[in-house]
């Protein structure tokens, strides 16, 4: 059975915030991504609300989820976010996952 932590996040950008939210998650993608433990770190967009957004993220385990949470990147997106959109993070456990 895997390890791997995945989070998901649902964020809604707030009124005439789509471009500004768009921005804030593409250079937070980046640096996701440059992180050791970090297996992906994807945005999507939702096809029936284009304020809606939503992040992918993979963690070879807990501890690399973790070490994320820890960096400066994502202590400034977490202090930041809220200016641009509601937010919902989900985290979840492997069940059945090939």
């Amino acid at each position: 059975m895997s390890t791997h932590t995945k989070i998901v996040a649902i964020l809604t950008a707030r009124p005439g915030k789509v471009s500004e939210l768009g921005a804030f998650l593409s250079a937070m993608r980046l640096r996701s991504r440059a992180e050791p433990g970090n297996l992906r770190w994807d945005i999507w967009r939702d096809k029936a609300n284009a304020d809606r957004f939503m992040l992918d993220e993979l963690y070879v385990d807990e501890a690399a989820a973790a070490a994320h949470r820890d960096t400066p990147h994502f202590k400034d997106y977490a202090a930041r976010v809220g200016e641009f959109a509601d937010r919902t993070p989900i985290t979840l456990d492997p069940v059945e996952v090939d």
